[in-house]
């Protein structure tokens, strides 16, 4: 092995509570450890080194001073080689006393425990010594070493004094302060603490490397001298590493951390005795990348060559494991004091070498790399040193000549050459630098080259000239193949030189230039949690620049870079990699697996020598194993005896005991013995233990029996442990019959009883401990007789579960069916087993059970459990940190594994739906299930009414492996497929059946539905509806009847019906849209009834109906009620003369809707007091003749079935005031117009009539009290003569008749009707003509004075001379109409009135000749006629709507 070997560190997510338990391990059982040991050695060898040679000098020369003739050594007295010194000390500040002895000192020491930590007695490599810390005035006096043996006795002396300085309190001794000496840092003693250990980091992050100390004496002014390396080399404080020495310790901080910082770490620190150091390593790993799969940064990016215009760059490559391999690199630049990085290279170069140039003379940079895959780019590395782009060479060109040696001439070689102009030519050009992407050109500068500023041109054949500054160029465009020839010219502003002699032919070359693969990796085992790897150096190294090391878990195919600790006990294999310029070599070969274990060493000492029984002339001592066992199972026990009274130890056994109990035999009775016990491993044996307290031999003869011993524990968790004892060797005057054990915290001496009753098994469980406290426990053994002496205290135990514990589980093994206990050790060692036991005894060699092993993981399985396997199982890992878990197998878990047992052995394909059927759209019907899982090696059966059916005409049999569905499709499904369906599944040794009964009601709800769909098949052929009709409510509450329809075309027919009478709607139904709706206004009951929608065409018909009744009608009243009550506004005040209406607007209102009205929540029946009605646009509620009692709260509730919609009125206060008022005055206005005079009819308009005609104006008036009426002409009143005749009868009938008319009696005529509420006037214009004339167009107000021909009547005339005007108004009932006389025989032009409801037209006897065009008068209503609507805009003390 040529190569140094590489330790695989501590893993990076090692606990803190990890380390401290092992460190408390190793520091408390075994010392301080091999390590440890080695340190101090160290450090008190350069103490003692020259003490040491001295006192052999001086011993050899006493021994050849009083050597006799007798070769026997005569037996000396002690005797104080080099006696102790007394010491001068400032208080606060530690001394140290010692000195060498010999001839076997036993000394008298100082009590340490009397003052904890003030006294330190040590006594190493023969040296004797007392430590004072911090020395107190008190401290003051004559301190004496004596050393005896059986020869003598001697003793040395000291005197140590304390001073303390004046103005501090006591007076010092010689109240002088003496004059102190400088005190250099390397004369300070440091002893190292806690040291840092193997770290572990991320590119990016901070760490720190901290070291405690201890420094005597410990002065603020002057710290330690402290000294960093990474590698062998000396760090100095920088940006990238901040030191700080002071406050007992000594730190490292690397803010930054780059893959760089990577390597070992060793603090040294100078003492007086030498040095101090301590060494780690530190691991950098990669940051996250940008990209996923892209490489890990580049490192070491440095600067060589450095000209005033170039500058060679040059990295480390990254180790790559897992990401794609590296296609090249890009070189980034950027000026000191700029934030801008510049990439230098456009193509990425593939070596870890690229030249830059084009640089700036003068200016600084810095450089970095970044890393490029096929997968991205990689973040880029740490940026290097700054570098100043100068001419190298001009240093070269000054010389310095000392004159006297004191003083310094600087000559420049310009000084020398005279005054040169043209320069001289380069010489020396050659390729310095020869790779497949470029070739870098190097030259001498020329001499004689002048003073100016001096560039060069390089030519080469088949390119053009360069022009640059520096002795150094890169050439990037040269092709493959071809040789290239170059000179160089130095040029200046005064010309140009000769050109250089050309250089030899250069060719670019193949950049496969990395090394070999090393050689065979071997691993070996290191430590718990590092393995050493060494390899064979690569055949080949090619500027070999170091090392990648691989790790991977034996059976995964991930390699790991080993910059991360291996998991604990696993086994791993190892590779190596070269690493050069070009990148990375082959893998090496693997190394044969290795598991993460401990290099092999011998045991710890045992402890805890006791005594179980005395007979007089033998003892039986029992003890503890070692803490350690050094890697391999401890296999042998050595015990020596002496006499307590002697120094002389003698060998007990020379055959190894196995076991950790023994009896020592010829033993003499009442003397007291000593014993030592040296456990024994592979490796060897281990150091002897502490020798025991003296025992006595003497024989046991008490009635009690013998203490209990080797107390264990096992499944230590939080609140709970279970203890574990053997039975006592002396079981006294009777059997024993029980155990009683006791509890106490560390420390302690109160033990408590944990049982009342004594336990006759030999373990007891303990609960209800506090997590993370310390216990100790012994055990008492009881017989008939007593309870006997007290067990040795047990090894403090913390009640705390191991990291990672697992607990046993009890499963059923899905493959064969077993029923097992299983156990995964968190923890375990090569030399570990599983040892299983039932109620805590060790289960053997049983037909019962079987227990199989396999990495971490022990099984127990049982062969036939029932209920002799009841019990509490418990599994205990040996040589782990006490790896144990229990479980109790009770009935009901046992019976329920029995049958899930049973349901693996017995296996059934589970199913996760069994056989059903459903139609399809063609009228074909499926049968079907799904299993939870098939395999492809699948068969089934399908079965019907006891036959096997299978595939063929009209039947169609398969199934799909994905999703377990096994499916029968019947095309032409009919009354002869009523039956029982079975289908049975066979899948490996599993197997199952379901089965379909389709018989009866149900085969004809199947056969129903499957003619169905055969008939919509063949319907859907043509064009036909996809959507049946249905209802919906616009927001305007139109009912729409709407369907959709499909596969039409253009000459498709589509008709409404309702009731078979077609309806024929405003806008024809657009077929080709895909859908068509009937829209239905003002939606009421005289809607309801049967529509039809009818499609057609060549291919067929089809059709959709629709029952708009019952449930239908109410579902749409429902939806116009909902979209009515949403719309509806707040109710509105309204009065009338018959009293005061509340009105509600709405989008649409009609009776059938659920509309109810509230008085004070009272429901309001409609009644003559509360009338109850509404139009199309609103519903209203009317209180006819109000009073206070119809004050209060109204509302109206309108229902959709699902939600109410209400609003609400205050009919009471000022609004009630405001309203009532407004009735009163409403009602006394329509009371006068109901009883004022007035025209009820008879008049017309126009009247036209010939010359010599009589004209008779006649009406019917009314009056409550009886009128009064006047007749007018052109404004003046007629009076009556026999001309002009005016009456008035029966105080109804009032009439104005002109005998044998003339042109002078047109004009506007008059009638006044007037009572004392009031009255009309009337008007009405006479045109009179002569015959012959044009009868003249009528004009109201324009008397005719010709005549004119009558106008023909549009309806056949009485033949009667009179006319029979046509009133445009009509009288009561009850008004009967007067005859008049007889008129001249005219024609008027009648105008058609509109009747009231009950009122009667008069028929006159005998009407004049001409035909009066009437005037309309307004009617009143007789009172049985229901009031009109007021309109809207009538004013109301409630505002109106908004």
């Amino acid at each position: 092995m040529a190569e140094t070997g590489y330790t695989i560190p501590a893993f990076r997510q090692r606990s803190a509570e990890d380390g401290t338990e092992e460190y408390q391990r190793v520091s408390t059982n075994v010392g301080k450890g091999l390590t440890v040991i080695q340190e101090e050695l160290h450090r008190m060898r350069m103490a003692t080194k020259a003490q040491v040679e001295s006192l052999n000098l001086q011993r050899e020369v006493k021994e050849m001073m009083y050597k006799k003739v007798n070769p026997l050594e005569t037996p000396k007295m002690p005797d104080f080689l080099v006696a102790l010194r007394p010491h001068t000390v400032w208080e606060k500040t530690p001394v140290k006393l010692f000195c060498p002895s010999s001839n076997g000192i036993k000394e008298e020491r100082l009590d340490p425990l009397s003052a904890p930590g003030k006294y330190k007695i040590e006594n190493k490599y023969g040296v004797h010594s007392l430590i004072i810390s911090r020395c107190a005035v008190s401290d003051t006096a004559e301190y004496s070493a004596v050393a005896s043996n059986p020869h003598g006795t001697a003793t040395s002396k000291a005197t140590v004094t304390v001073k303390r300085a004046a103005g501090t309190g006591e007076s010092c001794q010689l109240n002088l302060v003496p004059h102190l000496t400088e005190i250099h840092a390397s004369k300070l003693e440091v002893s190292l603490l806690d040291r840092f250990s193997v770290s572990f980091g991320t590119e990016g992050s901070c760490i720190s490397l901290v070291c405690s100390m201890v420094v005597v004496p410990d002065l603020p002014n002057v710290p330690p001298l402290a000294q960093w390396y990474r590698d062998d080399k000396l760090l100095k404080p920088s940006a990238l590493a901040e030191m700080s020495v002071g406050g007992g310790s000594a730190r490292l901080t690397l803010p930054q951390l780059a893959k760089d910082d990577e390597g070992l770490y060793t603090l040294r620190i100078f003492t007086k005795d030498g040095t101090a150091e301590h060494s780690a390593y530190l691991f950098v790993s990669d940051a996250a990348a940008p990209v996923s799969g892209a490489p890990g940064a580049p490192l070491s990016v440095k600067a060589y060559d450095i000209n005033s215009d170039y500058v060679l760059v040059a990295w480390k490559p990254p180790n790559t494991v897992n990401e794609a391999a590296i296609s090249g690199y890009f070189v980034d630049r950027r000026e000191s004091g700029s934030d801008a990085w510049v990439q230098c290279n456009d193509a990425p170069v593939k070596i870890c070498k690229y030249p830059v140039h084009g640089l700036k003379v003068g200016n600084s940079y810095h450089f970095r790399a970044r890393a490029v895959n096929s997968s991205g780019i990689s973040r880029p590395s740490r940026k290097s040193d700054k570098v100043t782009a100068l001419d190298a060479a001009e240093s070269e060109r000054l010389q310095v000549i000392k004159i006297e040696g004191r003083y310094d001439i600087l000559i420049h070689d310009d000084d020398l050459e005279g005054y040169v102009t043209i320069p001289g030519q380069p010489t020396e050009v050659h390729a310095s630098e020869v790779f497949k992407s470029y070739i870098v050109l190097s030259w001498t500068p020329p001499r004689p080259r002048g003073r100016v500023p001096l560039s060069y041109v390089i030519e080469k054949r088949i390119n053009t000239a360069v022009k640059l500054h520096s002795p150094r160029y890169p050439v990037f465009d040269l092709q493959d193949g071809q040789k290239y020839q170059f000179r160089v010219f130095s040029v200046n502003l005064y010309g140009c030189s000769e050109a250089s002699f050309s250089s030899e032919p250069v060719q670019r070359q193949d950049e496969d230039g990395v090394p070999s693969a090393p050689g065979q990796v071997v691993a070996t085992r290191n430590s718990k949690s590092s393995v050493f790897v060494q390899w064979e150096s690569p055949k080949h190294l090619k500027n070999l620049m170091g090392y990648y090391i691989d790790g991977r878990i034996v059976g995964s195919k991930e390699w790991f870079p080993c910059n991360h600790k291996p998991f604990k006990h696993c086994s791993y294999t190892f590779r190596v990699q070269a690493v050069n310029v070009f990148g990375l070599s082959e893998e090496s070969q693997e190394s044969t697996a290795i598991a993460v274990e401990p290099a092999l060493a011998t045991p710890s000492s045992a402890s805890g020598i006791s005594m179980l029984s005395c007979d007089g002339s033998s003892m039986t001592l029992v003890w503890k194993s070692p803490k350690h066992c050094g890697g391999s199972k401890v296999n042998a026990y050595y015990i020596d005896k002496r006499n307590a009274d002697t120094l002389v130890w003698k060998e007990v056994n020379v055959a190894a005991v196995k076991e950790r109990i023994c009896t020592v035999d010829s033993l003499t009775e009442g003397v007291f013995y000593e014993f030592k016990v040296q456990a024994a491993n592979m490796a060897g044996v281990g150091v002897p233990s502490a020798p025991s307290s003296p025992m006595k031999c003497e024989a046991w003869t008490m009635e009690q029996p013998g203490p209990a011993y080797d107390l264990s524990f096992s499944e230590v968790r939080g609140q709970s442990l279970v203890v574990l004892w053997k039975a006592p060797v002396y079981i006294g005057a009777s059997a024993v019959s029980g155990y009683l054990v006791e509890m106490a915290k560390k420390g302690s001496s109160e033990f408590v009883t944990l049982n009342e009753e004594a336990v006759s098994h030999r373990y007891l469980q303990v609960s209800g401990l506090q997590e993370g406290e310390t216990y100790v426990f012994r055990v008492r053994s009881v017989n008939a007789n007593g309870v006997g002496k007290p067990s040795q205290l047990s090894e403090p135990v913390c009640a705390k579960a191991l990291p990672g514990t697992q607990e046993i589980v009890a499963s059923v093994d899905e493959e064969t069916g077993d029923v097992f206990l299983s156990l995964e050790a968190c923890e375990i060692s090569e030399t570990s087993k599983f040892v299983w036991s039932k109620n805590y005894k060790a289960i053997g060699d049983c037909p019962r059970v079987a227990i199989s092993n396999k990495g971490r993981t022990s099984k127990l399985t049982f062969s036939n459990p029932d209920k002799d396997d009841l019990g509490r199982y418990s599994v205990v890992v040996t040589d782990t940190d006490g790896v144990s878990s229990s479980h109790t197998l009770t009935e009901d878990a046992l019976n329920t594994m029995l049958e899930l047992s049973y349901a693996i052995r017995h296996p059934i394909v589970p199913l996760k739906h069994g056989l059903d059927y459903e139609i399809l759209e063609k009228g074909h019907v499926r049968f079907w299930l799904q299993a939870a899982k098939l395999s492809s090696s699948v068969s089934y059966r399908v079965i019907v009414n006891d036959k096997e059916v299978k595939s063929g005409e009209g039947i169609k049999i398969s199934h799909d492996v994905a999703t377990g569905v096994i499916q029968m499709t019947v095309d032409h499904f009919t009354r002869a497929n009523e039956g029982t369906y079975v289908v049975q599944i066979h899948d490996g040794k599993a197997k199952n059946q379901s089965s379909l009964v389709l018989v009866g009601d149900v085969f004809k709800t199947a056969l129903k539905e499957a003619e169905f769909q055969r008939k919509e098949h063949i319907r859907k052929q043509g064009a036909h509806f996809s959507e049946y009709l249905s209802f919906s409510v616009t927001e305007d509450c139109t009912v729409l009847l709407a369907c959709k329809v499909a596969n039409v075309k253009k000459e498709t027919s589509f008709h409404w019906y309702k009731e078979d009478d077609e309806i024929v709607p405003e806008t024809a139904p657009n077929v080709l849209s895909g859908a068509c709706a009937l829209a239905i206004p003002l939606f009421s009951r005289k809607d309801q009834g049967v529509y039809k929608a009818v499609l057609g065409d060549d291919r067929g018909k089809d059709s959709s109906s629709f029952d708009i009744s019952g449930q239908v009608f109410d579902d749409i009243i429902n939806a116009l009620a909902q979209k009515a009550g949403a719309s509806a506004s707040e109710l509105v005040l309204q009065c009338t003369p018959e009293g005061i209406r509340l009105q509600c607007y709405m989008n649409y209102y009609t009776e059938e809707m659920k509309t109810s009205w509230k008085h004070k929540d009272s429901k309001i029946a409609s009644s003559e007091k509360m009338r109850i009605g509404g139009t199309a646009e609103m519903a209203w509620m009317q209180i006819c003749d109000p009073s206070d009692k119809e004050k209060g709260k109204y509302s109206i509730e309108i229902s959709d079935g699902v939600q109410t919609h209400a609003r609400t009125f205050d009919l009471s206060g000022q609004a009630y005031t405001d309203a009532y008022e407004e009735y009163l005055r409403l009602k006394s206005a329509a009371f006068a117009e109901k009883n004022r005079g007035r025209v009820v009819g008879g008049l017309p308009d126009v009247v036209t009539i010939m010359e010599e005609k009589s004209l008779s104006l006649t009406c019917t008036v009314w009056g409550e009290p009886t009128p009064e009426v006047s007749w007018f002409k052109n404004e003046q009143e007629v009076a009556s003569n026999e001309h002009t005749r005016v009456t008035f009868e029966g105080g109804k009938f009032a009439s104005l008749v002109i005998n044998k008319v003339t042109p002078d009696d047109s004009g506007k005529y008059s009638i006044n009707v007037r009572n004392k509420y009031g009255g009309e006037f009337v008007e009405i214009t006479v045109s009179v003509y002569r015959q012959g004339e044009k009868i003249p167009e009528p004009k109201l107000g324009q008397p005719k004075t010709n005549a004119a021909t009558p106008v023909p009547p549009k309806s056949p005339a009485p033949p009667s001379k009179t006319p029979t005007p046509t009133p445009k108004s009509q009288t009561p009932a009850s008004m009967k109409s007067p005859t008049p006389a007889s008129t001249p025989a005219s024609t008027p032009i009648p105008k058609s009135p509109t009747p009231s409801r009950g009122v009667k037209s008069p028929t006159p006897a005998n009407t004049p000749a001409s035909t009066p065009i009437p005037k309309s008068p307004t009617p009143t209503p007789s009172r049985g006629v229901k009031s009109p609507t007021p309109p809207r805009f009538m004013k109301s003390p409630t505002p109106p709507r908004k």
